[in-house]
């Protein structure tokens, strides 16, 4: 035998016995679940602009609001943001709208010349005054950011490093929660799942709107947003400024009730059935004080003790110090005289995204794998469990097969007039695999004493 036929064979020995067996085990399929089961659209840091993975066209260049991760709606460009429930508004609107346009119509009109110095006319003016008012408070509310905070692209222990270069070390868990101090209090913070951060304090998650927002007071299908830091402010005046609408538009319709009354002489009931708008709105009007009016006077004592109310109804303070009370006037001046702090997203900048790969790209990586990893990859896609005995097996038959059909191995080794059926017959320890190994091992020698006679 010659020394490159010994080297040859070596050499083949070598990678069936390391690359074959070793690679071929239950771990290799479990880290190939882990490669197939991650998703599609990373989030791994993302490259600059000008960065190589930029040039080489792998990341596009979108808008922040178009690669959002929660369940918002954008206006206008990324200019407003609104939660999922957004169509409610339209439904608030002609709530407030509607009752109005009837007032004017059949009630503040008929009033205009029944009041010295024009001053019916005011009664007109205050109206439309007050609603565009609570309008636009509504707009403030529903079409602002609300506090979010911004999500992290990894959770805290990713950036954490054990300093021996070893990326199989498991890594502590985080802490569920954490105890910070706030005004000599000790608060306890929650780690967030699904935004990878601490929340901040009084910060809560709306399941709604799928975002972390500070200050979080409740999310309100009305104005179909959540109410925080950034929008409380506004929600209070829209409530507030409703409940008055209300109780100006009821008590004017019982002035042209009284009108009635004292003009023809007639009862009371005589007057109503004379106008039934006026009846109309005075039974919408006295419902709907009812949940704006009770809604004022719930903030307004929330704002007096600096309540949200998440923590009116999660939290009690009765056997300890709120620390966030400052007093009655200090806790209506940080409401209404602060400076609400800018918001912590920028909407409408730009980012690099990594490209969802396309389908020909998808086919392309899929047809490299070899037979037995694209069912396994199928597999996973259509959530079915891997069997790691089946598919050694069906593997090593391939791998069998493979050595049978393989033209070219057969003229190099002479295995081309070996039967199949011995390899089927011949079970030992091992596996199919040891049985190709023996089929080598055999045609070589036979080869060898060939040479050799």
């Amino acid at each position: 035998m010659t020394s490159t036929n010994r080297w040859f064979i070596f050499v083949t020995l070598f990678c069936e016995r390391f690359f074959i067996s070793e690679h071929t085990n239950s771990s290799d399929y479990s880290f190939i679940h882990m490669q197939i089961s991650e998703p599609m659209f990373s989030l791994q840091p993302l490259p600059p602009a000008n960065s190589a993975a930029a040039a080489a066209g792998d990341t596009a260049l979108v808008r922040t609001y178009r690669a959002w991760k929660g369940n918002n709606e954008f206006c206008l460009w990324g200019r407003l943001i609104f939660g999922p429930d957004m169509k409610s508004i339209f439904l608030t609107i002609f709530l407030i709208i509607a009752p109005v346009a009837v007032f004017s119509a059949f009630v503040a009109r008929k009033l205009l010349d029944d009041f010295p110095h024009n001053w019916g006319y005011s009664i007109l003016i205050i109206v439309i005054v007050l609603t565009v008012f609570v309008l636009i408070t509504l707009l403030l509310t529903s079409g602002r950011d609300p506090g979010i905070v911004p999500r992290n692209v990894h959770p805290p222990m990713l950036d954490e490093h054990d300093g021996s270069g070893n990326e199989q070390t498991p890594r502590p868990q985080l802490p569920r929660a954490k105890e910070v101090m706030v005004n000599g209090v000790s608060v306890k913070i929650k780690y967030c799942d699904t935004c990878m951060l601490y929340r901040p304090p009084r910060c809560s998650h709306c399941s709604v709107c799928d975002n972390c927002v500070e200050r979080f007071d409740h999310h309100c299908p009305w104005v179909g947003q959540c109410i925080g830091l950034r929008n409380y402010r506004f929600y209070y005046m829209f409530v507030f400024s409703s409940a008055l609408l209300c109780i100006y538009v009821h008590a004017f319709c019982w002035v042209y009730i009284k009108k009635i009354m004292d003009s023809e002489e007639i009862s009371i009931w005589k007057a109503m059935i004379k106008t039934p708008a006026s009846i109309a709105l005075i039974i919408y009007s006295f419902i709907s004080v009812w949940f704006v009016g009770g809604l004022t006077v719930f903030h307004t004592y929330l704002i007096s003790k600096n309540q949200s109310t998440y923590e009116n109804f999660r939290y009690r303070y009765d056997r300890q110090v709120n620390p966030y009370d400052k007093g009655v006037a200090a806790n209506f001046g940080e409401i209404f005289c602060s400076s609400i702090p800018p918001s912590k997203n920028k909407f409408r900048s730009k980012i690099t995204i990594p490209k969802e790969p396309s389908d020909s790209s998808r086919r392309r990586a899929t047809e490299s794998l070899s037979p037995m990893m694209r069912k396994t990859a199928g597999d996973l896609e259509l959530g079915t469990t891997v069997n790691n005995n089946e598919v050694e097996e069906e593997e090593e038959s391939d791998y069998v097969d493979e050595l049978t059909n393989d033209e070219e191995l057969s003229k190099e080794i002479g295995i081309g007039d070996v039967s199949v059926d011995l390899s089927r017959m011949l079970h030992t320890e091992g596996s199919q695999r040891e049985v190709a190994s023996f089929i080598r091992e055999s045609s070589w020698e036979r080869n060898s004493k060939e040479n050799g006679t």
